[in-house]
C-alpha cells in the first residue's frame, strides 16, 4: 500500500493513494450521491466494492490542515476491442464537502467572484491531475500512452458536470436505467448458474457482443460466481450477471417519485419492489442474448431473482444501442420499469494523447455502462 503528496499549496495538500483508508472511508459513506432536482441516494457497500476493485482503484483526496476535505476514485482496466481498446480509467466516488465543491452556474455569473491568482493555479493543477493517469501510479501507464478517462453523471447533476468539463472532458453518449420487478419472481428449471465448464465459451459470447462497444470489459462479468445462463441444449441463449446491491433513497423527482417514495412503501405488493430506507436490488451487468431471443430476457431475470430473493433489478444501457432499444420493445419488464422516469446519464471522456480519427470511433459507438461500477 501506498500514499504520496502530489501537490502542495499553503495548508492545501492533493495525496494519491492505492488503498481507502479510514478518512476516505467515513467521507464516502457519509456521501449523498446525486443532485438537487434529481435522485439523490447513498451507497450501502462502499468498503466491500473497493475490496473488489483490488490493487485496480487509486484514491485522489484533498486535505486541508492534514483533515480530509473529499475524495474521487479512479478504477483502471483496459477496455474495449478493436479501434475502441484502450487502458482505460472510470472515474467514481466523488465525495467532497460544500465548500470545495465546483459551482453550479460557474459559466453563467455576470460578475464572476475574484480569487487570488495562487488559488485558481491551485483549483487548475488539481483538476489536470484527472487528465493524467501517469500520476496515479497505475501499473504501466506511463505519460506518452495513449489512454481514456471516463465518468458517468446524471445529466441534471450540473457540478458534476462542471466539474469534469473544466477538466477537458467531452460529452461523447447517453445512457437510461432500465428497471425490471415482478411481485412474486419464479425460478425456470431452464435457467441455471454458469458452469465453471462453460466460463470460456461465455466469455467468448460476451466479447463477440459486445465487440462494437466502447469501453466493455469482461473482468468483472462472472462477479461473485452468479452468472445466469438460460440453456437450450448445449446452446447458450441469454446470459446475466446478477450483483445483489443496496442504495439508502433520499429523493426520486416528479409525480412518479412522490408515489415511489411516499405511496409504495405502504403498499402490501408494491412495498416488495421498492423501500427508500433499504433500496434492495440485483444489478444486472453483462447480458448476453442470441439474436431475435430477447423476449427471453425477461425469464432470465425473473429466475436470477427468485434464485437470489429479490423482486427487482436495475440495469443501465446505452439509449442508442441494439440491447436497449429491444429490450424496452420486447422484454416484459415489469411495474417498476413503467412508473420510473430516469433522467439520462451522461458519459464524460477524457482523450489521452489520441488522433481526432481515434476519437470520432467513441461517438459513433454505444457505450458499455459497466453494472459492476454501479453496485
Amino acid at each position: 500500500m501506498f500514499e504520496k503528496s502530489i501537490l502542495n499549496f499553503h495548508d492545501l495538500e492533493v495525496k494519491v493513494s492505492d488503498n481507502a483508508n479510514e478518512e476516505i472511508l467515513d467521507i464516502l459513506n457519509h456521501a449523498v450521491q446525486g443532485s438537487e432536482g434529481g435522485m439523490r441516494f447513498s451507497l450501502q457497500n462502499i468498503a466491500a466494492r473497493i475490496t473488489d476493485y483490488k490493487d485496480q482503484i487509486r484514491f485522489v483526496s484533498l486535505y486541508k490542515k492534514n483533515k480530509i476535505k473529499g475524495t474521487v476514485g479512479a478504477c483502471f482496466r483496459t477496455s474495449g476491442q478493436g479501434p475502441l481498446n484502450y487502458p482505460s480509467t472510470y472515474i467514481r466516488y466523488l465525495a467532497f464537502q460544500s465548500t470545495y465543491q465546483t459551482e453550479i452556474n460557474w459559466r453563467k455569473r455576470e460578475k464572476p467572484v475574484i480569487k487570488p491568482e495562487k488559488d485558481d493555479n491551485f483549483k487548475q493543477k488539481t483538476l489536470e491531475i484527472f487528465s493524467k493517469p501517469h500520476l496515479l501510479d497505475l501499473p504501466d501507464v506511463f505519460e506518452e500512452n495513449k489512454h481514456i478517462m471516463y465518468a458517468f453523471i446524471e445529466s441534471m447533476n450540473e457540478r458534476s458536470k462542471n466539474l469534469v468539463t473544466q477538466a477537458g472532458y467531452e460529452y461523447i453518449r447517453s445512457f437510461l436505467t432500465v428497471a425490471f420487478s415482478r411481485f412474486s419472481p419464479k425460478r425456470d428449471n431452464r435457467i441455471a448458474k454458469l458452469d465453471e465448464t462453460d466460463k470460456v465459451k461465455m466469455n467468448n459470447l460476451l466479447l463477440d457482443f459486445y465487440k462494437d462497444y466502447s469501453f466493455f470489459t469482461t473482468q468483472y462479468s462472472f462477479y461473485g460466481d452468479k452468472y445466469y445462463v438460460l440453456k437450450e441444449g448445449n446452446d447458450i441463449i441469454a446470459g446475466v450477471c446478477a450483483i445483489p446491491t443496496s442504495y439508502k433513497v433520499y429523493d426520486i423527482p416528479g409525480i412518479w417519485g412522490w408515489v415511489m417514495m411516499k405511496v409504495l412503501p405502504g403498499m402490501p405488493y408494491f412495498r416488495r419492489l421498492f423501500r427508500p430506507g433499504e433500496f434492495r436490488y440485483l444489478v444486472f451487468d453483462a447480458i448476453y442474448c442470441k439474436k431475435g431471443r430477447e423476449a427471453v430476457l425477461s425469464d432470465l431475470f425473473e429466475s436470477a431473482c427468485a434464485s437470489e430473493g429479490f423482486h427487482t433489478g436495475l440495469t443501465w444501457l446505452d439509449d442508442r444501442s441494439n440491447l436497449y432499444d429491444k429490450i424496452r420493445t420486447v422484454a416484459k419488464m415489469g411495474a417498476l420499469n413503467r412508473m420510473l422516469n430516469a433522467k439520462p446519464g451522461l458519459v464524460y471522456t477524457k482523450f489521452i494523447n489520441m488522433t481526432q480519427e481515434e476519437k470520432d470511433h467513441f461517438y459513433d459507438a454505444p457505450a458499455y455502462i459497466s453494472g459492476f461500477d454501479f453496485s
